[in-house]
């Protein structure tokens, strides 16, 4: 067990705010998200020692039979990787209830263990925060003058990006297939997807089998991947994907369960849920979750994709960009207490991305490359979005929004505000 230096170098993150008020609410926060994506640290900021159980294997060991010392401060206590050793769940939460207050453990976790592991309740004990690789504002991509927190609160939108559209376009492009790994910034693309793709091939053969506890075939898998990436921002279904796995011979559903509640479980997979508001009409909603890896850019590299044959592919670029709109909007609307939905009814109305607020705010999005016909149908599916939904009992949309690619940001004549996803931030 180390104490940490007071000091070291440090690229804020978004979710930085959110664990430092949890540390001021509760006495344990559990900062999950898939390896690699900087949990530890931002860990590390906050905390005053640390054990990190997958490289200290001594302190694995107390850990799973119970002697990690737990009780003599320095707090908060960062406890790195904690699923390792899953005994360390009740230790944490037991202690938890020690009258010393809020802020005394940050554990941080790339997979889920099974529910039987965490089957105790860590209600008011424990706080959850979800951290995903880093948006373009994050990485620097992106300068923030539209913030998606004012505009839930009805705020304008209206800001200058300089550029030919062209290069706007393979700006996103390559932040697309670069993806949004801290160690990838400041690679080049073909560098990214090439570690990436080592990536992929670590959850494939040891991730995957280590948190399902059973033998998995990687090739498999990667196969499971692939499909989830060719099908990127849609919602296919099961023996769609099934099909996809197992060619000539569709893989069984029990397989195919297993590999997606495994990708899920180590946070490779997020669904984006659908949206269920009230509507004026007599159309039905549509249930089923849109499909996402955690960053697109796993997406081009199991589709063996780049830059070249993106640009050449108007269409699957489209599927890709709207997911890394969904993984930027996911990262900003967490900091402001609100949830990323999708849209989906019965006469095929449909909506990219519904962001909904705790206190019930909500905006509407549609994703777009940037051509101006093409933003001009998505608004009028925006507006007839709004004429579809409840308003009287749902209350009306603080903003329509249409996310470019290319562009500056600006408000319609007809309200919908349109802004590139480069100028987008918290």
């Amino acid at each position: 067990m180390s104490v940490l230096p007071d000091q070291f170098d440090y690229k804020p993150r978004v979710v930085d705010r959110q664990v430092e008020r949890r540390l001021d609410l509760v006495p344990t926060v559990l900062i999950e998200g898939p390896r690699g994506c900087g949990k530890t640290t931002t860990a590390r900021r906050l905390a005053n020692r640390e054990v990190l159980l997958d490289e200290d294997a001594s302190a694995r060991g107390h850990a799973e039979h119970g002697t990690l010392p737990l009780g003599d401060g320095p707090y908060p206590l960062l406890i790195d990787e904690w699923q390792l050793a899953p005994q360390t769940w009740n230790r944490v939460r037991r202690a938890s209830d020690d009258p010393l207050g809020a802020g005394r453990f940050i554990l941080t976790g790339s997979a889920n263990p099974t529910d039987d592991i965490t089957r105790h309740s860590g209600a008011g004990r424990v706080a959850r925060v979800r951290m995903r690789p880093m948006s373009l504002y994050e990485s620097g991509k992106a300068d923030g003058s539209v913030s998606l927190a004012s505009l839930l609160d009805g705020g304008t939108c209206s800001a200058w990006r300089p550029g030919p559209a062209e290069a706007q376009l393979r700006e996103a492009v390559e932040a697309l297939c670069r993806g949004g790994w801290p160690v990838c910034r400041s690679m080049t693309v073909a560098d990214a997807q090439e570690f990436l793709d080592i990536y992929l091939e670590e959850i494939c053969r040891v991730d995957v089998p280590r948190v399902n506890g059973t033998r998995h075939n990687p090739g498999g898998v990667r196969r499971a991947l692939v499909s989830l990436a060719r099908h990127t921002a849609s919602s296919p279904t099961g023996s769609t994907l099934a099909s996809d796995i197992g060619g000539a011979r569709p893989v069984a559903f029990e397989t195919l369960t297993a590999y997606l509640d495994a990708l899920a479980r180590i946070f490779i997979c997020e669904d984006q849920p659908a949206w269920s508001p009230h509507l004026a009409s007599r159309s039905r909603l549509r249930k089923a979750p849109k499909r996402h890896l955690a960053d697109p850019a796993l997406a081009v590299c199991a589709l063996g994709a780049g830059p070249s044959r993106l640009l050449a592919d108007r269409g699957m670029l489209g599927h890709l960009f709207e997911s890394l709109v969904v993984r930027d909007l996911r990262i900003y609307a967490q900091a402001a207490g609100a949830s990323v939905f999708h849209y989906l009814d019965s006469n095929r109305l449909e909506a990219d991305a519904i962001i909904r607020r705790r206190d019930g705010a909500w905006l509407a999005v549609e994703v777009e490359l940037g051509a101006d016909s093409s933003i001009d149908a998505a608004s009028a599916s925006l507006l007839k979005l709004r004429r579809r939904v409840d308003t009287e009992r749902m209350g009306g949309p603080s903003k329509l929004l249409v996310v470019t690619a290319t562009g500056y940001a600006y408000e319609r004549p007809d309200g919908v505000a349109v802004a590139p996803l480069a100028l987008l931030g918290p």
